[in-house]
């Protein structure tokens, strides 16, 4: 059984003109629209060529104004720390003053008690409470003090000097972030589109973690760091004065009355003296005035003497132990008595 195909439709001459025309026309229409898309399309790619540029210029602008305040508070950091570093060397060279002058009242208060233990040696009624002991005394209550006042005054500059070296330690931190901040800025200035360095995918970029700061805060924290170290050199200066006053003060205290001690021993000293070369013309006149009753005695014991031996040639029973001779003897042996 033989199949029957129907025969497609075939259309007039201007049916398939009007078709022509129709798909003609709606191609114009597609070139019309496709052309003004590619004009949309260049005229969104120049304004954002331009935009992208001006944005360019602004970043380039901002990071220029920020390396430029970043190295202004730098100049700062860095001039404070000079002088907080030269503030430290002058207040290091106090501190070893200070430890001189206290190294220095250990010999005069050794030689001042030194002095007190002798005096305790002298004997009965050179035992005083005189007034070169009461010197002796207050010289000593003198060094103590000073060497109190000493010691304080170096905790003192040991404290302060602590003090100086945390506001140092917060410029010179600081100081190390401004750095790296100005060594990254720089590099982010002088960054095109076309250099070497540029990253190929957002993985390649990590965000540093940490707590966003404002301007104003940026800016305060270094004019915070900044008065601080202020603050400490301008106590560390007016601890300088206050240590050049103590050094003066004790050392003219002890000097003062380590001369009111050496004048009330060297007027001990010439009572001393004088009592004894007093003591000594005495005993020098007792001497003379002994010699001389001594040498008055000598005329009666040869007299006497005399009388004896003359006595004692007499003969025979004359040569009695009378009265006579009874008192010479006993002339002779008193008188020898008065002259031992």
């Amino acid at each position: 059984m033989s199949a029957f195909t129907e025969e497609p439709r075939k259309f007039l001459p201007s049916e398939w003109l009007l078709t022509n025309q129709v798909q003609y026309g709606n191609a114009e229409a597609e070139c019309s629209r496709s052309e003004r898309v590619i004009a949309a399309s260049k005229a969104l790619v120049e304004e954002t060529d331009k935009a992208t540029q001006r944005m360019q210029q602004d970043v380039n602008k901002k990071l220029e104004q920020r390396i430029h305040n970043v190295r202004f508070w730098k100049e700062e950091l860095n001039r404070e720390l000079d002088e907080m570093t030269r503030e430290m060397e002058e207040l290091q060279t106090f501190r070893t003053r200070v430890e001189k002058a206290l190294e220095s009242c250990s010999e005069p208060l050794q030689v001042t008690q030194q002095c007190l233990a002798e005096r305790e040696k002298h004997e009965g009624t050179e035992l005083v409470h005189d007034e070169a002991e009461l010197e002796l005394r207050k010289e000593k209550e003198v060094i103590e003090g000073a060497i109190c006042l000493l010691q304080r005054t170096l905790e003192q500059t040991d404290e302060q000097m602590r003090m100086n070296r945390s506001a140092m330690y917060s410029l010179k931190k600081d100081l190390q972030d401004k750095l790296q901040a100005e060594k990254i800025d720089d590099f982010c200035s002088v960054l095109t589109t076309t250099s070497p360095r540029l990253f190929q995918n957002k993985e390649e970029y990590r965000s540093v973690p940490g707590t966003p700061v404002t301007p104003e805060g940026w800016e305060n924290f270094s004019s915070v760091n900044i008065s601080k170290a202020k603050g400490q050199k301008n106590s560390s200066q007016s601890l300088r004065a206050l240590v050049e006053r103590v050094l003066e003060q004790t050392a003219t205290d002890m000097r003062r009355q380590h001369q009111a001690s050496a004048a009330a021993l060297q007027l001990c000293i010439q009572r001393t003296k004088s009592s004894k070369e007093q003591l000594e013309d005495h005993l020098n006149q007792n001497l003379v005035s002994l010699r001389e009753a001594i040498e008055a005695k000598q005329g009666p014991v040869r007299a006497a003497e005399t009388r004896v031996a003359a006595r004692s040639q007499r003969s025979g029973v004359e040569l009695c132990c009378d009265s006579a001779h009874l008192q010479l003897s006993a002339q002779l042996l008193e008188l020898s008595a008065h002259i031992s």
